[in-house]
């Protein structure tokens, strides 16, 4: 038997209790930003590959992102994969239906937030987020493991929830005031206010609330109490539907999971975000810049 969730979220030391449990698998879906010669941002991504190989949760198999998880045709940057696609990709990784999971990454927990909502997204709920993941892990002096976990290759079946996402044209509406809807952006507050960003237009879209990843979670990047993250969606509490995006998605993942932890169930993720509504000039985009 599978070890059983109560909640999405899971401490280390649960996990640490449960490793090597039959039917368990754990991820690591760690994605690293690259930087320029000068070390800014770059908004460019590479696999945390190497580093799972360096060191991982033991048993921790990798996922890529970039790649199997993402749709491969796409012209924007992580665009969620189609059905026939997460199934594979799921499967390769040796999850079931019968399969808990536990998900990790070696940032915020945006990564695993990402693959989290995937499977949310695709039907599945026994998928669990590491809290704190690795850098918690690691300072806790847990054991790890280094090289590649190949895992048994099974068969995973997808049931597509398409209420838990939504395009630009409705957030078109949303904004124009003809579809009810929260906008909640999860980008840092420097790039919502028009201050900073790598895209040519910059700020965010008219009547969102900012709550950036920063607001959900503690420096150690373990999800802050309850009380603190209704705090940050109060502005949104009560809203029929909650909306949430960001530069790419990622950013937006957590905070779809942090509406979830408070009990928030009517949340879909604009997975173009702002990549695909700043590119058109005719979008609106406001700034806090004086």
């Amino acid at each position: 038997m599978p070890p059983v969730l109560t909640s999405p979220l899971v401490s280390t030391q649960w996990l640490a209790d449960h490793l090597g449990a039959d039917d368990m698998v754990v991820v690591d879906t760690t994605v690293r930003p690259v930087a320029g010669v000068d070390g800014t941002p770059t908004g460019r991504f590479t696999t945390g590959r190497e580093g799972h190989r360096a060191e991982h949760v033991p048993g921790a198999v990798f996922a890529d992102l970039i790649g199997d998880f993402s749709a491969s045709d796409a012209h924007l940057p992580f665009t969620r994969p189609g059905r026939a696609r997460f199934e594979d990709a799921v499967g390769a990784l040796g999850i079931s239906n019968e399969t808990t999971v536990v998900v990790y990454d070696d940032a915020r927990s945006e990564w695993a937030c990402r693959l989290w909502w995937l499977f949310r997204a695709f039907g599945y709920d026994d998928v669990a987020v590491l809290d704190g993941g690795a850098s918690v892990w690691r300072d806790e002096r847990r054991p790890v493991e280094r090289g590649h976990v190949e895992p048994d290759p099974t068969l995973f079946e997808a049931v597509e929830r398409p209420d838990l996402w939504v395009d630009k044209t409705f957030v078109e509406r949303v904004v124009a005031g003809d579809e009810s809807a929260a906008l909640v952006c999860a980008s840092p507050a420097p790039e919502f206010a028009g201050l900073d960003g790598r895209r040519p237009r910059l700020g965010h879209i008219p009547s969102s609330v900012s709550v950036p990843v920063e607001r959900l979670v503690d420096p150690d990047h373990q999800f802050r109490a309850e009380s603190s993250i209704e705090a940050a969606f109060a502005p949104v509490a009560g809203a029929g539907r909650v909306v949430v995006y960001c530069g790419a998605g990622i950013e937006a993942s957590a905070d779809a999971f942090a509406l979830t932890l408070i009990g928030e169930r009517n949340v879909a993720l604009y997975d173009g975000s702002l990549d695909e509504w700043s590119s058109d000039s005719e979008a609106p985009l406001r700034t806090l810049a004086a």
